[in-house]
């Protein structure tokens, strides 16, 4: 008697669910980091003005930040890649809080060289990780996921400006500070997706 063909079958893969909670984590923590990015680049003129910049030291200030932010990005995404790291995450966002404290005390052009340095590589840190985050929470649904990712991102860059001319320009350049709340709230939460992510990556847990 032949065996049906159905009962020869492999049985079809169990895909992971997706992680409604993780990616809704990881997006709320883009947007406060984005928030945070968008935040200094808003302040230039109180800089400009405080510190009396001229305009070639406001750009030597975004070049500084754009090579720890961006250029430095793919490096950090390539070691990442071979030697994942989960807890990076808050520990690349705890280089934002630090810049953000060292922004609010900065009274010279090196010091804001310095704090640009530090929110940029904050930035470096957290985006190819949190990315890696969202394609393993996505199950499968990998547009949904990093769509999801990217409306965080996005709605901090445009909040950022906003609070800026409502808080930093009306109280000084001292209540730049008050933003490390943010950085600290997003610290919590990124430990425990960092927590998370290294729970998938353990030996024999399936991946999405």
């Amino acid at each position: 008697m032949s065996t049906p063909a159905s009962a020869l079958a492999s049985p079809a893969p169990v895909s992971n669910p997706t992680r409604y909670p993780v990616l809704g984590a990881i997006s709320f923590s883009h947007m406060l980091n984005d928030m945070m990015q968008s935040l200094m680049l808003a302040i230039y003129p109180l800089f400009k003005s405080g510190l009396n910049l001229n305009f070639a030291q406001i750009g030597l200030i975004t070049l500084t930040y754009q090579i720890t932010a961006s250029i430095l990005q793919p490096l950090v995404g390539l070691y990442t890649d071979r030697k994942p790291h989960p807890y990076s995450l808050p520990i690349g966002m705890g280089f934002t809080f630090v810049g953000l404290l060292l922004l609010s005390r900065a009274d010279s052009f090196a010091h804001v060289l310095a704090a640009a340095a530090c929110v940029g590589m904050g930035s470096s840190i957290f985006h190819p990780e949190s990315s890696r985050v969202a394609r393993m929470a996505s199950g499968g649904k990998h547009g949904l996921a990093q769509s999801i990712f990217q409306v965080g991102g996005n709605a901090g860059s445009a909040i950022g400006p906003l609070l800026a001319a409502a808080i930093v320009i009306p109280h000084g350049q001292a209540s730049i500070a008050w933003f490390s709340a943010a950085a600290l709230l997003a610290m919590v939460v990124l430990g425990f997706v960092g927590h998370w992510s290294a729970h998938q990556m353990r030996p024999g847990k399936r991946k999405a």
